[in-house]
């Protein structure tokens, strides 16, 4: 199975379902009175652009890139984090293909069911649109659902341009999912500012490794003329938009070959394995970095695709190869 991180990603889903509702009223589906609904305290959040943090650039060392990649996310929703809304339910669940977030569960005092996701630094859209205020000195974005639906996204900007944060994804049928997510980023926003918890890996992890950094300028100039580094996550970075180049780092079973993939040299003491794409020329190379958790390892992997041109002219393969080899180069040692 291919890993893409684009999927799945409920901030960008949520998100554009929620642009739809932003086009067809000007309500604010999160933020009325209705008491009703709720089975827990409201929370008081700033009116839009009230202070500097709403709208200022953010330089708070607390949330920086490097910082953050080292945290664990299961933080953010463990049962200190869930226990204003209501009972947990089972325990957090970390994902199994991202560092970045996690799942978790709980009732509220009337049996109402909150589910709720973090992820960790990851895009924000409609930060400018939708930001209602600040929490502990950060800007703060809503996004509730389409039609008064069930769920809400909240987030705590970390970073502008392109536009990162802290983020909760909440459903609650018959509650207020935005209240709920408000109260879970000012514990998290309190959390980052108060020792929080962090990986404990071991050297020759990739947490700790800038996707940005790990291409030297000269190999993307020869497959993206002109290519510039563009954060896509705190894990993931990619170049140019036709032709694009992607590196994307998470956990997950070991690669093998199967299923298109082949065995490819690229330099890496672990076997790396390639999957050229049938549209367009893509091709994409992965391989194990080292271990992580159980029956999970660190994965590396390198996309370059050009929708532009077709593959027998262009060797997607070939290229992929060769900035696979350059970045083999530039990682941590694998402990």
């Amino acid at each position: 199975m291919v890993h893409d991180p684009r999927f799945g990603r409920f901030l960008k889903v949520s998100a554009l379902v929620a642009a739809v509702a932003v086009a067809i009223s000007a309500l604010s589906a999160c933020g009325g009175p209705n008491l009703g609904k709720e089975n827990f305290a409201r929370t008081t959040v700033p009116a839009a652009g009230d202070g500097a943090a709403t709208s200022g650039p953010i330089t708070d060392p607390a949330v920086a890139p490097a910082v953050l990649r080292d945290l664990l996310p299961c933080q953010f929703v463990d049962k200190t984090a869930m226990s204003p809304l209501g009972t947990m339910q089972g325990e957090a669940t970390a994902s199994s293909t991202q560092f970045d977030s996690c799942v978790a569960k709980a009732n509220d005092p009337g049996g109402k069911e909150i589910r709720a996701s973090v992820e960790v630094g990851g895009i924000v859209t409609f930060a400018s649109d939708k930001t209602t205020g600040a929490v502990g000195g950060l800007p703060q974005v809503e996004v509730p659902d389409l039609g008064g639906g069930s769920g809400c996204v909240v987030s705590a900007l970390t970073a502008r341009n392109p536009a990162f944060g802290v983020s909760f994804r909440v459903d609650y049928t018959g509650g207020d999912a935005c209240a709920a997510g408000r109260k879970l980023v000012a514990t998290a926003v309190e959390k980052l500012h108060n020792n929080p918890q962090k990986y404990t890996p071991g050297p020759g992890t990739l947490l700790a490794v800038d996707p940005c950094t790990v291409l030297d300028p000269a190999a993307v100039d020869g497959v993206v003329k002109g290519g510039k580094p563009r954060p896509s996550g705190l894990h993931s970075c990619e170049w140019g938009l036709i032709p694009s180049v992607r590196v994307t780092m998470f956990p997950g079973i070991a690669p093998s070959e199967g299923d298109g993939w082949l065995k490819a040299d690229v330099g890496t003491p672990s076997q790396a394995y390639a999957k050229q794409g049938t549209s367009g020329s893509s091709c994409q190379v992965k391989w194990q970095h080292r271990q992580w958790k159980e029956d999970h390892v660190e994965v590396v992997q390198l996309e370059y695709t050009n929708s532009d041109a077709q593959a027998d002219k262009d060797d997607p393969c070939g290229k992929t190869g060769g900035l696979a080899k350059q970045l083999a180069g530039k990682l941590p040692p694998a402990s």
